[in-house]
């Protein structure tokens, strides 16, 4: 067991905050608060690993009565009354990491050629995440990772009458989640180009989301987590958490 480092459960988290807000290391955070290396590395564990009890109080999906609301957020986002009944807009993002040695290495090895672990993410018309899916590693395609969460394989979202808004990397559902994707080209009509644009204008949320994600917590997004990848996704986790009590309380980048 480890030893208590003797410092307060506050300072745990002000620590964790910075490294996440801040892009800097272990080592640089550790000469910022004048603390060992150990001590920096253990705080940011048990921040994470506690903050991960709660993910699910956090972030959920709506609740029945709340739906009408989540449908009239897309209806306004798109600019047509047909997207009242999109749920939520769905995306992948790419966490650089250190991958591990071969052979596991050639597995996190994304297309863009560099070293991942991905995450799934549908969100409502705020911005707010409904549902996350950490921890496939970076080769995996989004209609993979679609097929693999729970989200998909427990037919857990979104209720019957209602779809997601997904790019043209998903396939276009019914069963058992119902996603709606864009018109491949080239477009048969000028029908298909005016769906694609109010399509576009509602699933862009996510990407705006990821944006915020990005932009706020740096230390996952800005270089490669210096993290072992099975913690990676806990730390992705924590910081889907933080945005959504960022998004509760106002506090919009």
């Amino acid at each position: 067991p480890q030893k208590p480092h003797g410092w307060s459960h506050e300072m745990e988290v002000l620590v964790t905050v910075y490294w996440l807000a801040c892009g800097a290391s272990y080592r640089v955070t550790a000469d910022v608060y004048a603390m060992p290396l150990a001590t920096i590395c253990q705080m940011v564990h048990n921040v994470v690993e506690e903050m991960m009890t709660i993910i699910h109080r956090v972030i959920h999906f709506p609740k029945p009565e709340e739906m009408e609301e989540v449908g009239a957020g897309f209806a306004r986002l798109a600019g047509h009354e047909a997207f009242r009944c999109a749920a939520g807009a769905i995306d992948g993002c790419h966490v650089r990491v250190l991958p591990p040695a071969e052979p596991q290495k050639i597995c996190y090895i994304n297309r863009k050629l560099f070293p991942s672990v991905l995450l799934q993410g549908i969100c409502d018309a705020n911005g707010r995440f409904l549902d996350v899916y950490i921890g496939e590693t970076g080769s995996v395609h989004d209609a993979l990772m679609l097929r693999r969460s729970p989200m998909y394989q427990e037919a857990l979202y979104p209720p019957p009458g209602y779809f997601l808004l997904g790019d043209g990397g998903y396939p276009c559902l019914q069963h058992p989640v119902a996603i709606m994707t864009p018109y491949r080209q080239p477009l048969a009509s000028h029908v298909e180009a005016r769906y694609n644009r109010y399509h576009a204008r509602g699933r862009n949320v996510i990407e705006r989301t990821f944006g915020i994600l990005k932009t706020r917590w740096r230390s996952i997004f800005l270089r490669a987590l210096e993290i072992r990848p099975q913690f990676a996704p806990k730390v992705v986790g924590a910081c889907c958490i933080l945005h959504n009590i960022c998004v509760s309380e106002g506090d919009i980048l």
